[in-house]
């Protein structure tokens, strides 16, 4: 099976805890995902993900059609990492690794997607045309978003008012 490999890593300016009990709480997902994607959680509510736990969501990715995905959460290790693989969505593969490490500036976030879109020749030309690229618009969103929570001089006020 071909799969590709999206990484990307940034300093966020709190400690550990403080950043796990944003990210380790599925509802923030919402506020770190672009607006045109229309990202809306649809299971159940919590506060904390945990081993064994199912999100569904909603996304519009393409064209405002939504489309259902549902990820299982198959490893915790608080606060330092949790992982969640798609079930059923878009992906034929998707595996997410999200990393959080102490650092002397506070911590240290590392994503590690592993994605494919098909197994055949056409998933790999549509992760050329235009897949990988979407992907990267939605991961340096992120960034971006993650700055302005974490990394400006407002930031701690606009945390807390999220979690």
């Amino acid at each position: 099976m071909h799969y590709n490999i999206l990484k990307k890593k940034q300093i966020l300016k709190v400690g550990i805890e403080e950043a796990w009990d944003f990210f380790s709480n599925p509802q923030n997902l919402a506020i770190i995902t672009p607006n045109e994607l229309n990202f809306n959680v649809t299971s159940e509510p919590s506060e904390k993900v945990y081993a064994g736990q199912i999100i569904t969501y909603t996304v519009s990715p393409m064209l405002k059609i939504p489309i259902k995905w549902m990820t299982e959460i198959t490893n915790v290790e608080p606060p330092y990492k949790f992982v969640d693989n798609q079930l059923i969505g878009p992906y034929s593969l998707w595996h997410h690794q999200h990393h959080f490490k102490a650092v002397p500036e506070g911590t240290l976030m590392t994503d590690i997607v592993y994605y494919s879109i098909s197994p055949f020749k056409l998933g790999r030309i549509a992760d050329a045309l235009f897949v990988r690229s979407q992907l990267n618009k939605i991961f340096d969103f992120r960034y971006q978003r993650i700055e302005e929570l974490f990394n400006t001089k407002s930031s701690s006020k606009q945390i807390k008012k999220t979690v």
